[in-house]
């Protein structure tokens, strides 16, 4: 449960980052204590990072996703584990086993996320199958009704992202009746946007001037001038060093381009945190009790446990280029009896050399972008574009 809160809060930093940047998140309400099942309406592939984002990570959620779509087999099943803590629910036939699985989820306390519909929709939420509530019975937990505002605009299917705010508001618990929750569903979307707290009527319009334009970027420049921001590097460099599958190099992109400045605390940050998994990694793999990994192949093993019996702890001077997770040389390193310190030196040598050129290059970019800070946006969709075609690439390549 511990490991599960962790991913939870990583990945609720993470798509708090990025509705951030495409236009900010209003939240209202909260889930209720223990394990509980949250329906909402689902007209984008944004409602999921939405919900993450809104969603505490104390109950640790799980979305349930459509099999037949986000688990056919390549790159997406390893993404969408990874990024949206989901499970595979089948459409068309062997469903209901599925989500009766995720019984044991709520009774641990954690929440459980479906979209009743089982499809995006255009309008208004549509028939809710009764999956979801049949699952809360068999459990003995609530059912909890989210309406969610902006997405459909933010990502339109079949469409590309745009610019604007979303709202998630949480309702109360609800009986476990599919028109009783679509009613409550619907009306939660249906409410109309209000501005942000601490905002008045009349400075709403200009609020929604200030989305489309600079706001994103200086609201990611406090975030990473703060504490927060700090944490959130250290806890993503750490844990990419023993089971995240995202480079410490995504979250320094978004806030040092922001704030050049604070680069020179963040990268060191980046840094030191990796070095620090790293050693973690070493000791598991030591111990015979390294983690799977998302996003990690056979092949990437074999590869690694070759150069690493033929050079020890000197082999992780081949993990910048090789695309191969920096907690594969950890590991494999550990498993062949390498030393902490030598380990240490190659790892900073390398690794650590191409975060702090990563974090430096960042930081060029981001003074260079001083003069047009509504660029901000575009150049982060650019940079994580690539950062994805990338990673499909040596997945691929290594699978």
């Amino acid at each position: 449960m511990v490991r599960a809160r962790v991913a939870a809060a990583l990945r609720h930093l993470l798509w708090r980052l990025v509705l951030a940047v495409t236009g900010g998140l209003t939240v209202t309400g909260s889930l209720p204590r223990g394990g509980c099942v949250v329906v909402a309406n689902h007209s984008s592939h944004a409602d999921t990072a939405a919900l993450l984002a809104a969603l505490d990570s104390r109950h640790a959620p799980r979305v349930a996703a459509a099999a037949d779509y986000w688990f056919a087999g390549g790159w997406r099943p390893a993404i969408c584990r990874a990024l949206a803590a989901a499970f595979p629910v089948r459409r068309t036939g062997g469903g209901s086993v599925d989500m009766a699985a995720a019984v044991a989820l709520l009774r641990a306390g954690r929440a459980v996320v479906v979209y009743p519909e089982g499809t995006r929709g255009q309008g208004a939420p549509g028939r809710f199958h009764s999956g979801a509530f049949r699952l809360a019975e068999a459990a003995g937990v609530p059912v909890v009704p989210v309406g969610i505002v902006g997405t459909r605009e933010l990502l339109p299917k079949h469409g590309r992202l745009r610019r604007t705010r979303v709202t998630v508001r949480i309702g109360a618990p609800i009986p476990a009746d599919p028109e009783t929750a679509r009613a409550e569903v619907t009306r939660l979307a249906s409410l109309p946007r209000t501005a942000p707290p601490g905002r008045t009527a009349r400075s709403s319009a200009r609020y929604r001037r200030e989305c489309r334009s600079s706001r994103g970027r200086a609201r990611v420049a406090r975030l990473a001038e703060s504490r927060t921001g700090l944490a959130l590097v250290a806890a993503w460099a750490a844990a990419e060093a023993v089971v995240w599958p995202l480079l410490p190099e995504c979250v320094l992109f978004a806030l040092v381009v922001a704030a050049p400045r604070a680069g020179l605390r963040l990268v060191p940050t980046a840094v030191l945190a990796s070095m620090a998994g790293g050693l973690c990694t070493l000791a598991l793999g030591a111990a015979g009790a390294a983690p799977a990994a998302p996003l990690v192949t056979e092949r990437m093993r074999v590869a690694v446990a070759q150069q690493t019996a033929a050079e020890g702890a000197s082999a992780v001077r081949h993990q910048p280029l090789s695309g191969i997770p920096f907690k594969v040389y950890a590991a494999e390193a550990g498993r062949a009896g390498a030393a902490p310190l030598p380990f240490l030196v190659a790892a900073s040598t390398h690794r650590g050399v191409r975060i702090a050129s990563v974090g430096t290059a960042c930081a060029l970019l981001g003074a260079g972008l001083h003069r047009w800070p509504r660029a901000y946006p575009a150049v982060l969709l650019a940079g994580y574009t690539l950062f994805a075609a990338g990673l499909t690439l040596v997945v691929r390549w290594w699978g």
